[in-house]
């Protein structure tokens, strides 16, 4: 059977999915991924991505953090792809339950789903380390230098950087979410992140489906494999599936 034909009919079978999602899913719609081969991470920089990403750059140099992050991960003009609308028509169907997504560039909440667990953070929300008062992404992205609160307070973006753990109440219900799931479906994710990659272990429903450009370290325990671009996958499950709202 066709791949794509095989994932219609597992979701089709489905009454309780969850889908992790990872930077693949964002390259679509104009962002660039982290561990590829023209991700962040292999861009040449006088430092690593992974320091200048980090709570130690943040707080010892906010100013080299910033112009770090807002010329890369700027996402206020990018648009959701088809993989995201797909996903806000699967949950509005009441099939898909939730959506785990390592990204923290809000695309999900955007396309319409209601129940995404970021457990990366977004860079939608942001607060002062100061005072905790609240500024958009809008506010940080447009400021000039490092953004500051009103009360002279360094404003922080709420993403997990390297060095921080993650949000324990995003990192709760995700994993519960993928307890209570009859299928899994991974997109656009490597699986090599600690401690994220870890949900796939969490799952023991009937079937688990992943979807990436390259081959990862959990393709060999899912009942599905599917290494093509996401557009060529969900654009015909889009055209092909009959989706009902409930």
């Amino acid at each position: 059977m066709d791949k794509i034909k095989q994932l219609q009919k597992m979701i089709e079978e489905s009454n309780n999915i969850v889908v992790f999602s990872g930077a693949g899913v964002s390259t679509e719609s104009g962002l660039k991924d982290f561990r590829s081969k023209d991700g962040l991470y292999n861009q040449k920089n006088e430092l690593p991505a992974e320091y200048l990403l980090s709570s130690d750059c943040f707080y010892n140099n906010p100013d080299l953090f910033y112009n770090y992050y807002k010329n890369n991960l700027n996402s206020l003009s990018v648009e959701p792809n088809i993989t995201h609308i797909f996903l806000k028509r699967l949950e509005e169907s009441g099939k898909l339950k939730a959506i785990i997504t390592q990204n923290i560039d809000g695309l999900h909440s955007r396309a319409g789903n209601k129940k995404v667990f970021e457990i990366h953070g977004s860079t939608y929300k942001n607060h002062c380390i100061n005072c905790n008062k609240e500024y958009s992404a809008e506010f940080v992205f447009n400021s000039k230098g490092k953004p500051m609160c009103t009360c002279g307070g360094l404003i922080k973006p709420d993403v997990v950087l390297y060095g921080e753990a993650l949000p324990e109440n995003e990192f709760n219900g995700a994993i519960k979410s993928i307890q209570d799931a009859d299928m899994m479906i991974v997109i656009g994710t490597s699986l090599t992140v600690s401690p994220a990659n870890s949900m796939v272990s969490f799952f023991k429903g009937k079937n688990l489906a992943i979807i990436n450009n390259d081959a990862t370290p959990y393709d060999y325990i899912a009942n599905l494999v599917i290494h093509q671009k996401l557009s060529t996958v969900f654009t015909p499950l889009m055209e092909n599936m009959n989706f009902e709202s409930k």
